[in-house]
């Protein structure tokens, strides 16, 4: 009787034991070096083997067809302009085979990812204005031009820090000279610096040396930072195909906006929220200035845009190929 009893707790502690030691071997075999080191060669070196047709071969290709993206290629869009392509990515089932061989299994976890490069960048293209990014980055970015004041722009600062984003000051060459101290301070708190010009003119009106003039003085103040511009939003939005191309010579993509605040017209906050919220979608370059409507909308704006999910990053980093959202194995 008494043996009858005991036998289920012998059963039990078998079992745990026979667990123990399974857990023991796999992180044994995860951790030890060689293999380590083997799982490191299989996913660096490059290998081209035909898949066998068994299960695991099939477990493979099943998760591949949900995780493979194709690259989206930049193109000259009729309203928007020049958009930039997009990576894609994609599976590598030779290698995550072998690696699954090792691991003894496979998951979303365990694959091999790589980036597909578009075969079309904005580099390729002949030089076109930009007004927003990819359609499907899911990304936003704020543009803050920036020519007369201070107070509102340090506390847009703070509020950036607040929720970890970086944002594109496109600073005015006058505002900049009088103001070098705070565009340092962008700069250290990780934020980029674009051109706005020197004098905040109609560019448009302006003779081709002139417009070359405002872009190089305010360029060189730019470069005493440290740092130089990618990008160069001109005043007011006021651009013809000589800025587009005399900008591009100088190595400036020319940058004008998806969304605009209208903050200059004084509105309250709540319009300025109304006005962007409904609107935010993938690729949305968002204009605005330091005011104090401004200050009180972003919380609002930015709350919004976390809810959605979209990403938020610089407008070169908006504007690069670059996927926004991480996934495993992904080179």
């Amino acid at each position: 009787m008494r043996n009858q009893q005991t036998k289920p707790y012998h059963d039990k502690v078998a079992l745990v034991f026979i667990y123990v030691f399974s857990f023991l071997f796999i992180f044994n075999l995860v951790h030890n070096e060689p293999i380590h080191t083997y799982i490191k060669t299989i996913k660096s070196n490059s290998i081209h083997v035909n898949l066998p047709e068994d299960k695991l071969a099939h477990q493979i290709k099943t998760l591949a067809e949900k995780v493979d993206q194709p690259a989206v290629d930049a193109k000259i869009d009729s309203i928007w302009k020049a958009i930039q392509g997009y990576d894609g990515i994609k599976v590598n089932q030779e290698k995550t085979y072998q690696l699954s061989k090792v691991l003894g299994q496979v998951s979303m976890e365990t694959l091999i990812i790589e980036k597909v490069s578009p075969s079309i960048t904005l580099e390729d293209l002949p030089a076109h204005p930009i007004y927003r990014g990819n359609p499907q980055k899911p990304m936003i970015s704020f543009m803050v031009n920036v020519a007369w004041g201070t107070e509102y722009v340090t506390q847009m600062l703070d509020l950036f820090d607040d929720y970890q984003i970086k944002v594109t000051f496109f600073l005015d060459g006058m505002w900049l000279k009088d103001h070098e101290d705070i565009a340092r301070e962008m700069i250290k708190r990780g934020h980029e610096i674009g051109n706005h010009a020197y004098s905040h003119p109609d560019l448009s009106k302006k003779s081709n040396q002139a417009i070359h003039s405002e872009i190089v003085k305010t360029e060189k103040l730019i470069k005493k930072l440290g740092v130089h511009s990618q990008l160069f939003a001109p005043p007011s939005g006021s651009y013809d195909q000589r800025v587009v191309e005399i900008a591009d010579k100088l190595n400036m993509k020319v940058v004008l906006w998806t969304l605009d605040t209208v903050d200059w017209k004084k509105p309250s906050a709540e319009q300025i929220v109304g006005r962007i919220v409904p609107n935010l979608t993938n690729g949305a370059l968002i204009l605005m200035h330091p005011t104090s409507s401004t200050v009180k909308a972003l919380p609002s704006i930015i709350e919004s845009a976390l809810q959605k999910e979209f990403h938020f990053g610089t407008a070169s980093e908006l504007l690069s190929t670059d996927r926004v959202l991480s996934v495993v194995g992904v080179d």
